[in-house]
């Protein structure tokens, strides 16, 4: 529900901060006191196209904000959980447009885009006049809204056919993973012979690039290795080399290693030292011996690295992934070349989820008739109580067959248009293409009669509902109002006293002057304001007791 409305520098409004009841909550006041510039107001921030026209004469920019409050899991909150805009049922919207033609819109703190807004605010208020946030404008909406009257039949095929279009899609990933079709499975075909084979070729085994590149850094640095091997070997072997002095000192200790065991143990590891430095001029022989130069070789180790390097970029990292890849290749080969019998038996099935989808397409229309049927005699009733005697009210079916239908869709293949027309004789038309007007004003009325809190709507706004309305009509649209308000919440600007008489609160919007300018400004009644307030719309004079006495009795006629 529309909880506050805060407006500052809107047309002849300087400033309102009106609070709103959750029942019926009735705008009245003299005409041009300003009613429509509240509902402009509520437009705006609810995200309707506006202008600078609309921002107070001698002031910069307008400003509105509207709070809601609403229930956890609404429609609204799980857009707005969805936008990562935190809320605690709580939704505070504000707009602000500048003489400039800049504006910005805020939710809950959150800078949001027109559209953003616009996703939530179509599930927060229906208001009924030009404007966008016209619930049952869309199309799509209308078929939700029957949907919802047709109750757990209609959710149980929708679910039924849910469940056999994710049959079909899974049918048909099955046959891609399989090539496709056969022009697309000959090339899939090509493309993976040509892969195994370029892989199989190679004939590579695990490590093999970083063996290669390790010999091919030895080929290339031969003459500095054998230099060094060298060096190294007559440091440690030659005349005068680590060789010889090891030698010269375990011949100095030899002659005192009985004395004490400590001489004993240095001996014994410059022994050791002398055998291993022995063995590593060994093997330093070796590798020398082993070091040869071949430009073949160095040659065959590139041409060997350039392709590893050139299979690495098609398949994989290393020499395991590109195995892997291959393993992979030669799989989806075989399933490819033996496909043909699997995707004749996919697409066989997929025919008959078609056949079934559509079988139940039917049921969910031939449903949703009957639903639509039972509904529009409902509101056409309304409407005769509404002293529209002649109403026509229907929803229109656009017919299908099996090849033109929707086998896609898990809301079937329907597409459905509210029809309506006021006057005998007057061919019903789409409700957007119905000009607003009293009649419209109690065509929806008779609509959301019926609907109560099926659609999600938390506010409803009726603008001037009464044209035309007049004595036993008028009882009968406060007493409509005050069903709907029972479980969502109404704004309605009326001129009705019996509207006025039915309302948990009471809105005065009047004009004033002020340091010589006209300001419109806006009242909550008390009790007896209200009693004056009904007064003034009957005709009546204010200090006359009868007046008083039938303002009361009307109000107390609608407490029962």
């Amino acid at each position: 529900m529309l909880k506050r409305l805060y407006v500052k520098n809107v047309a002849l409004i300087s400033e309102a901060d009106i609070e709103f009841d959750r029942g019926l909550n009735v705008l009245s006041g003299e005409t041009g006191s300003g009613k429509s510039v509240i509902l402009d107001s509520i437009n705006f921030v609810l995200g309707c196209k506006a202008d600078r026209t609309m921002i107070r004469y001698g002031e910069n920019e307008a400003f509105v904000r509207a709070e809601f409050v609403l229930d956890k899991d609404s429609e609204a909150v799980k857009i707005l959980n969805g936008y990562d805009i935190e809320t605690d049922s709580d939704i505070i919207i504000s707009r602000k447009l500048s003489s400039d033609g800049k504006g910005s819109i805020k939710i809950n703190g959150n800078s949001v885009t027109a559209s953003m807004l616009k996703s939530i605010t179509q599930h927060l208020v229906d208001v009924h006049g030009q404007s966008e946030h016209f619930f049952l404008l869309s199309e799509e909406n209308q078929l939700k809204l029957v949907d919802s009257l047709g109750g757990l039949e209609i959710d149980g095929i929708k679910s039924e056919l849910s469940a056999l279009i994710s049959e079909k899609r899974q049918l048909k990933s099955k046959i891609n993973s399989l090539g496709g079709d056969e022009s697309e499975r000959a090339r899939k075909l090509d493309l993976l012979e040509y892969q195994i084979n370029e892989i199989k070729t190679a004939d590579l085994r695990e490590g093999e690039y970083q063996e290669l590149k390790s010999r091919q850094q030895i080929l290339l640095n031969v003459e500095k290795i054998m230099s060094a091997i060298n060096e190294a070997r007559n440091i440690l072997g030659g005349d005068g080399g680590c060789g010889d002095g090891l030698v010269s000192s375990m011949h100095a200790l030899n002659g005192i290693t009985a004395i004490d065991d400590s001489y004993l143990q240095i001996y014994n590891r410059l022994e050791g030292v002398s055998a291993e430095i022995e063995d590593i001029s060994e093997t330093l022989t070796d590798f020398a011996d082993n070091l040869s130069f071949d430009e073949s070789e160095i040659k065959q180790i590139s041409e060997r690295l350039e392709l590893i390097k050139t299979l690495i970029k098609k398949y994989g990292a290393d020499e395991k992934q590109i195995i892997g890849y291959l393993e992979k290749a030669q799989t989806e080969y075989e399933a490819i070349s033996d496909s043909a019998t699997l995707i004749e038996k996919f697409n066989r099935q997929i025919g008959i989820c078609d056949e079934k989808i559509y079988s139940l397409c039917i049921r969910l229309t031939n449903l949703r008739k009957l639903t639509a049927q039972h509904f529009s005699e409902s509101v056409v009733k309304e409407l005769k109580t509404l002293n529209i005697p002649d109403a026509q009210f229907g929803v229109k079916f656009n017919d299908y067959d099996i090849t033109t239908a929707d086998l896609q869709n898990v809301n079937g293949s329907d597409v459905i248009s509210f029809e309506f027309s006021a006057n005998k004789g007057e061919p019903k038309k789409p409700l957007n293409k119905v000009m607003s007007g009293g009649e419209m004003s109690r065509f929806m009325l008779a609509i959301k009669t019926q609907l109560k809190d099926l659609n999600g709507i938390t506010t409803y706004i009726f603008d001037e509902i009464d044209a035309g309305i007049s004595g036993f009509t008028a009882s009968t649209v406060a007493r409509k109002f005050i069903d709907i308000s029972k479980h969502t919440q109404i704004l309605a600007v009326s001129h009705l006293p019996q509207v006025c008489a039915a309302s948990d609160a009471q809105l005065l919007i009047y004009k004033v002057e002020e340091n010589g300018k006209t300001i419109t400004k806006v009242k909550k009644l008390t009790t007896s304001q209200k009693v004056e307030e009904i007064i003034r719309l009957t005709g009546g004079n204010a200090i006359s007791d009868a007046a008083r006495l039938h303002a009361e009795e009307l109000i107390n006629q609608f407490k029962n």
